[in-house]
């Protein structure tokens, strides 16, 4: 039973980093003017939370081609799990905001996935539904902590799926051309021979000179874990390339996040992420959560009935 506990809250955190909340609209219009800081950030969160495309999915190719989640701590060795996703925001005129799907291939939450349900009502909290293998059972629980992190990983709940606009305050401290290259997992030629890590990706340096927002976010929340954060936002599409994390003035942590165009999209929010990349400062540890460019789709035509408990079931193995 212990350890189906720590499965749930591990799979929380792994749904999290694709699930949206209710706090800013799907139909959130593009600006028409250069915006202010409180409105950059609801711009970023809708990119974030993809609402520029009625779906999209991380699949996968073969016996190793397939989305990764590696984290590590300083002198030890790689942490690994693979995983598919599937999201939904094709639910006009519903109560319904949106649904995500997260089933997992391998490491330790093998056999297991979650579907989580947003709702439009933004005082309806999301529903969370988890099938666990060793139980064979679908359980439910309410969402964790803002500051809980999974396993050991360097994402908070926060970063990755609670936080919203109106829990920070936000100024715009500048503009520039993005600085250097995104940072990215360094692995040895022994970890790149695991299946998985073969076609990991290096450091992007794809983004440097592309001119971004300097948005300063200050927590609301009083004894933080972080006083505020710094994120380098594109001026064009409001993808977040970097977030740095300051407290008591000293650069915690930072997130690095690469950013692709979607395709066939017309609104320049509609991008997709390659990868995220984060680093704790003061022990070293790191996150990645990587997927190849070619297993990423979007606006397909697929049945809502698909996002359902019995899905994810099917699809456990």
């Amino acid at each position: 039973m212990k350890h189906s506990l720590r499965t749930l809250v591990a799979l929380a955190f792994a749904c999290t980093v694709c699930t949206v909340h209710a706090g800013v609209p799907k139909d959130l219009p593009y600006p028409a003017a250069k915006p202010d800081a409180l409105e950059i950030a609801r711009q970023v969160y809708f990119v974030n939370h993809f609402y520029s495309v009625r779906n999209v999915s991380f699949e996968r190719k073969g016996n190793h081609k397939i989305t990764v989640m590696a984290t590590r701590g300083k002198g030890k060795p790689l942490e690994i799990s693979t995983l598919r996703r599937f999201l939904n925001n094709a639910y006009d005129k519903s109560q319904i905001k949106a649904r995500d799907l997260v089933l997992f291939h391998s490491g330790n939450l093998i056999g297991s996935g979650m579907l989580v349900t947003t709702f439009t009502h933004e005082a309806k909290p999301p529903y969370y539904s988890t099938w666990l293998p060793a139980l064979k059972r679908v359980r439910h629980f309410s969402e964790p902590a803002h500051d809980e992190a999974w396993s050991g990983s360097d994402l908070t709940y926060g970063d990755v799926y609670l936080r919203e606009p109106h829990h920070e305050t936000h100024e715009l401290i500048g503009q520039q051309p993005f600085p250097d290259c995104l940072g990215s997992m360094e692995l040895d030629e022994r970890e790149r021979s695991n299946r998985y890590l073969e076609q990991f990706p290096g450091p992007q340096c794809a983004h440097q000179g592309k001119e971004v927002y300097q948005l300063k976010s200050t927590t609301t929340f009083r004894d933080w874990w972080y006083d505020y954060r710094i994120s380098y936002v594109d001026t064009h599409s409001f993808a977040d390339y970097r977030t740095d994390y300051y407290k008591d003035e000293k650069l915690i942590k930072r997130i690095d996040r690469d950013w692709h165009v979607m395709q066939g999209v017309e609104d320049p929010r509609g991008v997709y992420w390659r990868y995220w990349y984060a680093l704790s400062y003061d022990d070293n540890h790191e996150t990645m959560v990587a997927v190849p460019p070619d297993l990423v789709k979007w606006n397909r035509d697929m049945d809502n009935d698909f996002w359902s408990v019995e899905t994810m079931q099917h699809l456990r193995r």
